[in-house]
């Protein structure tokens, strides 16, 4: 349970400081705060800690993999800002991620590369 609450308070920590980053001057910072891999850390102790060392390997090159659809996120939102409402913008733009991880997800079990 304790560890548990680590990780909420972990998850909070992080949209708090991406809230205070929004409101100042340098405001830009907030889109790299999501880039802090802490839910990367989590993922990587549980499945380190639970499977083989390989195991946690495949995470780390599955990971590398999952940049793509959230650059596809991002690259819509950039297009689509200023084009749509925010909400319309954001919808599409995670619209645009679900597609691009689905994508992601049949290739990876089809063509999962060996280590």
């Amino acid at each position: 349970m304790i560890a548990l609450s680590l990780k909420a308070l972990l998850g909070a920590l992080a949209v708090l400081v991406i809230a205070l980053f929004s409101r100042s001057r340098v405001f830009y910072i907030a889109g790299l705060v999501p880039l802090f891999p802490t839910f990367a850390l989590i993922a990587h102790a549980i499945v380190g800690s639970e499977r083989s060392a390989e195991d946690l390997r495949s995470t780390a090159l599955f990971g590398l993999w999952a940049l793509l659809p959230y650059a596809v996120y991002l690259l819509a939102v950039y297009w689509l800002a200023g084009r749509l409402s925010l909400t319309l913008t954001l919808l599409s733009a995670t619209l645009a991620w679900t597609a691009a991880a689905a994508v992601l997800l049949v290739a990876w079990s089809r063509f999962n590369p060996p280590l």
